[in-house]
């Protein structure tokens, strides 16, 4: 599916039928003047529930485990769902949240590109501008020009029956800017491609959006697609808002324990003490040198936090411990250097490859990621099942209240 100008793009046929010709002999001409850029704003109740403002430019990374409600969010910007109802969703200075699907200059680029498998990338480019009205010459003009600038304007005249799958993401990218949307809505658009097809892609991807002047939401379960190619962060678990913040924010502080491990962050939940001491749900305790967060009165609104019954005394800030994986030190006998604060046993329980380094699993209490060289792994013959003492300095340890 796919939805932008003045048309609901859901029918096979072709507007001007066939692949079309496009100019030969030279490069296309310029597109057409871009819409005035229009700040959204928007708020979505009932199975995903959100509020959203955004100035013109702007690209928001839509996060969240499965079921959280992200393709939900979508589709009810798009109209799609009665699920999830956009009460207002004003783009520019209209509202057009009670406007049907194909009045709402949206352009939607689905998990699967949706290119219509009759006609070629450049006619399947024009689509949405021969849909507006635009005439089928110059529909192809602008068409070509957005092929070229995604570097498959040599493909224009393919079906994507012939297309690999990253040339078929570019096609439906350029499909979807040349119609010329207010809002650009990306469906997990590099999930289906390789490793290598991927990065080219999303490279590609953080050019264009730069120059894009709508606001675009792009769905993704790739942390690295989420802090490279967005202004902002939109986390949802459970069809709420968990946090919405700046890649660089979302990473110092996360909200949630999902944040925090989709990041690849050590995360546990537990309440601070005025000594900082932080006890753990699961029972373990961490000691932390952040007490300004810990250990320090949690002010509020209204001051200090003190406890009700006796006001001279803190009371225990709900919150998560957070540590990064390369903070984490493991060992094969109890440490004794540096003197670490915080030493607990654990069991290797698994071990994979991250880039040049390796991610360790252990389970403990807590349990805990570290990442270290495959040369100390060596030097300490770590393998799976191999009992190992983990260690933690206090001054590495953040508490994020909650």
């Amino acid at each position: 599916l796919f939805f932008s100008g003045g048309r609901s793009f859901v029918s096979p046929a072709s507007p001007g039928g066939g692949g079309g010709v496009g100019p030969r002999g030279g490069p296309p001409p310029p597109p057409a003047p871009a819409p005035t850029p229009h700040p959204l704003r928007t708020t979505v109740t009932g199975a995903t529930t959100t509020t959203l403002t955004a100035e013109p430019g702007t690209t928001i990374a839509v996060v969240g485990p499965n079921g959280a409600g992200k393709t939900t969010l979508l589709r009810a910007l798009l109209g799609l769902t009665d699920r999830a109802t956009t009460t207002t969703l004003t783009l520019g200075d209209k509202d057009v949240a009670a406007s049907p699907p194909h009045q709402r200059h949206i352009s939607w680029v689905p998990q699967d590109t949706a290119l219509f498998p009759h006609l070629t990338a450049v006619a399947n480019t024009a689509y949405g501008l021969r849909s507006q009205g635009v005439p089928r010459k110059e529909a192809h003009h602008q068409a070509h020009h957005w092929l070229t600038r995604l570097d498959v304007g040599d493909l224009a005249h393919r079906k994507p029956g012939s297309l690999s799958g990253g040339q078929a993401q570019r096609v439906a990218l350029a499909r979807a800017l040349a119609a010329r949307p207010r809002l650009l809505l990306l469906d997990e658009p590099l999930a289906a491609l390789d490793q290598s097809t991927r990065s080219a892609v999303r490279h590609t991807l953080r050019t264009h959006l730069a120059d894009f002047p709508g606001v675009c939401l792009i769905v993704t379960h790739d942390p690295v697609e989420a802090v490279s190619l967005a202004d902002h962060v939109l986390v949802l678990e459970d069809g709420e808002t968990v946090q919405y913040a700046t890649p660089a924010e979302l990473t110092r502080h996360p909200r949630s324990p999902w944040v925090a491990r989709m990041l690849g962050r050590n995360a546990w939940p537990g309440k601070s003490t005025a000594e900082g001491t932080l006890l753990l749900d699961d029972g373990a305790s961490l000691v932390t040198a952040d007490a300004r967060r810990a250990g320090a009165p949690h002010e509020t609104a209204a001051g200090p936090h003190r406890s009700a019954a006796n006001p001279h005394e803190y009371e225990a800030a709900a919150g998560l411990a957070v540590v990064g994986p390369e903070a984490v030190s493991l060992h094969t006998a109890p440490p004794t250097a540096g003197s670490p604060r915080n030493v607990w046993q654990g069991t290797i329980r698994e071990i994979t490859a991250h880039g040049g380094r390796l991610r360790v699993l252990v389970s403990g209490e807590p349990d805990v990621v570290a990442e270290i060289t495959p040369a100390a792994a060596a030097e300490l013959k770590l393998s799976e099942g191999t009992p190992v003492w983990v260690s933690v300095k206090a001054t590495e340890i953040t508490f994020v209240p909650l």
